[in-house]
């Protein structure tokens, strides 16, 4: 079928496509996808609407039925969460030369390149590492690419990954890393924290993630690092920055590659977005080489004190060697950056550590005002913004809960739930809850 406004839909032009690339169909393409999950008909979709006002009335009707996290008490995490978002940065990621900015040149756009600049420096500064590239799409994608560019490093293709990361997250990571590196899990102990038991010189890397999957502080890089460089391998550590006002950053502990997502850092929840990866290394050029995406740098330009922004190292990308390059750059998520760079200079050294040490006294506070009606796992562990819970079912507390007008968590299995708890929360809102559940929990002991 042609599209009007689609020129490669034309029967013809689609053939000599398949033939340049040697595929009979399009259906060849998506072989690799189960035929349960396919569709094989057109999309039930209704008439259009063809007045403004009419779509307007239509998509406020739809989101009318939504109940945002900042309209009711919510502990909402698991890797999306609800810090408090400074009016600055809604106020500098709206204007026009940012948000309309998508893939602008030097000679148009020099602001958006000394802007990712200032971002990447004080990404740098709080990872005590020399490289942060420009923001990937998300942190899913960031911790696959620096699975990858371990692979590339080191020559090998297998990977140990720490168990204590979000189901969704390690089969995203599976399909990035699919088909020519292969994951090991390593499982997590009963602290709660990531147990390695067998290594050797066939892998790339070690993976784990601080806080992890239950907001368990990771104690042990340093005996991981120190695993992975005795046989030649990387240690790749997760980490939320929101957190590293007052936990050391993974360079501290031997860390060569660190990354993750930045939506702690001045962006919404926003029906699960926005989200931007990053990507940190110390400045040693055979690592910096395996960077697939964009990395800004300062120079200085002919006109003296005077200097310029823009990509270092570029020969590094896809961009430049097109079908040949080692990874696809892809789309960045740029205005997330710049959104993050003006949250971190608001927020200043003093402001992050203020703000984790509120968050650790508050999630610490909230485990013990809760231990009392359920089991708190792994109590003794340090933990950072979320817990995990121990229920009868996991599905009846949290629709008791939502009937009482509060999201009380995530379910992460039947019996566990997973607590969230950032500087939005006051005492009175985690009393609120821990009285809810004490008050759940004596009526179901009844039933």
């Amino acid at each position: 079928m042609t599209h009007p406004y689609i020129p490669n839909a034309e029967p013809g032009v689609r053939a000599e496509m398949l033939t340049a690339i040697g595929a009979e169909s399009v259906e060849e393409f998506y072989a690799d996808i189960p035929a349960d999950l396919r569709l094989n008909r057109p999309l039930d979709l209704p008439a259009p609407l063809t007045a403004e006002p009419d779509l307007v009335r239509h998509m406020n009707g739809l989101l009318g039925r939504t109940t945002g996290t900042d309209e009711a008490l919510s502990f909402l995490g698991h890797g999306c969460y609800p810090h408090h978002v400074p009016a600055v940065c809604d106020e500098v990621n709206s204007r026009s030369e940012f948000l309309t900015a998508y893939a602008g040149e030097p000679y148009e756009d020099h602001g958006r390149f000394q802007a990712l600049f200032e971002y990447v420096s004080m990404m740098g500064e709080l990872l005590e590492m020399d490289v942060v590239n420009v923001p990937t799409y998300d942190g899913f994608q960031a911790a696959g690419t620096a699975l990858r560019m371990a692979g590339r490093y080191t020559g090998r293709s297998k990977v140990l990954v720490s168990e204590a990361v979000a189901a969704d997250k390690l089969s995203k990571l599976r399909d990035f890393l699919a088909p020519d590196v292969e994951i090991v899990p390593a499982p997590v102990g009963e602290d709660g924290q990531t147990a390695v038991t067998a290594f050797d010189d066939s892998y790339a890397a070690i993976y784990l993630e601080t806080p992890n999957v239950y907001g368990v502080v990771e104690t042990r890089g340093r005996e991981l690092a120190d695993l992975a460089h005795a046989h030649g391998a990387l240690l790749v550590v997760g980490a939320d920055p929101i957190s590293l006002g007052v936990l050391a950053p993974p360079a501290a502990y031997g860390a060569d590659i660190a990354c993750g997502d930045i939506q702690s850092l001045g962006m919404h929840q926003s029906f699960g977005g926005g989200h931007a990866g990053y990507i940190a290394t110390h400045d040693h050029e055979p690592l910096v080489a395996e960077f697939p995406s964009r990395l800004f740098g300062i120079a200085p330009t002919k006109v003296p004190g005077e200097y310029g922004f823009g990509d270092v190292f570029y020969d590094r990308t896809s961009f430049a060697h097109r079908e040949e390059g080692k990874e696809w750059v892809g789309t960045a998520a740029a205005l997330w950056g710049i959104t993050a760079g003006v949250y971190l200079a608001l927020m200043g050294p003093h402001g992050m550590r203020e703000l984790g040490e509120t968050i650790l006294a508050r999630t610490r506070y909230a485990m013990d005002a809760l231990a009392g009606s359920v089991t708190v796992l792994h109590p003794d562990a340090v933990h950072f913004r979320e817990f995990a819970v121990e229920v009868p079912s996991s599905a009846a507390l949290l629709d008791r809960l939502r009937e009482r007008g509060i999201y009380g968590g995530v379910p992460l299995d039947d019996r566990t739930v997973l607590v969230c708890v950032t500087e939005r929360h006051s005492i009175a809102d985690i009393d609120r809850l821990a009285a809810e559940i004490a008050e759940i929990a004596a009526i179901q002991e009844t039933l």
